[in-house]
């Protein structure tokens, strides 16, 4: 199977590559290669990458597939259409994966608990409410929706809290020596 991948050329701590079409089987460093597609600079400023793009298309047209690094500068360059691929993801292995999978597990506790305390509010919510007068009402109103006649939607009213008012009887006309009617009318009142 053909691939066109980076084949690395240049000095130790300058790294420079070549964009070539290979053999998948062939080893990257052993220099065997079909042709050179063209090059990429990663130290330079502005990653200078030189490629030749009628040449490109024809090995894809053929059945070359890319690597995940020529992938990713073609579809910059918008040779090819397409995401970029995560490499980052396969060169750090285990560990990444470790700590993805760690990540996702403690995502997903969260959202159980969340659930589940949300679960308990609605039954304790469920709870506080008085059911029997909630089924009562949904049969009035079903009774009254069976008999066709069009009524207004039974409303809940909440109970209000009861207030003891002294009960007034007939007032005593107030005369100027109101000590005596004033002590009657405290002790009816109390």
């Amino acid at each position: 199977m053909l691939i066109i991948r980076l084949q690395r050329v240049g000095r130790k701590n300058d790294p420079a590559f070549r964009v070539v079409v290979t053999q998948s089987e062939n080893a990257a460093k052993s220099g065997k290669f079909l042709e050179i597609l063209g090059s990429y600079n990663p130290r330079k400023t502005a990653s200078k990458i030189i490629l030749n793009v009628e040449r490109i298309q024809y090995w894809i047209s053929k059945g070359a597939k890319t690597s995940d690094t020529v992938n990713n500068i073609l579809v910059s360059k918008k040779i090819i259409e397409g995401k970029k691929i995560n490499v980052s993801s396969k060169k750090l292995g285990k560990k990444l994966k470790t700590m993805v999978e760690a990540k996702a597990s403690a995502e997903a506790k969260k959202k159980a608990d969340e659930a589940k305390a949300e679960a308990e509010a609605e039954a304790e919510k469920a709870k506080a409410e008085p059911t029997s007068t909630e089924s009562s009402d949904e049969t009035k109103s079903a009774s009254v929706e069976d008999s066709g006649e069009t009524q207004e939607a039974p409303v809940e009213v909440a109970p209000e809290s009861v207030i003891e008012e002294p009960v007034v009887t007939e007032e005593t006309p107030i005369v100027e020596t109101p000590t005596e009617t004033v002590t009657e009318e405290v002790a009816e009142t109390v």
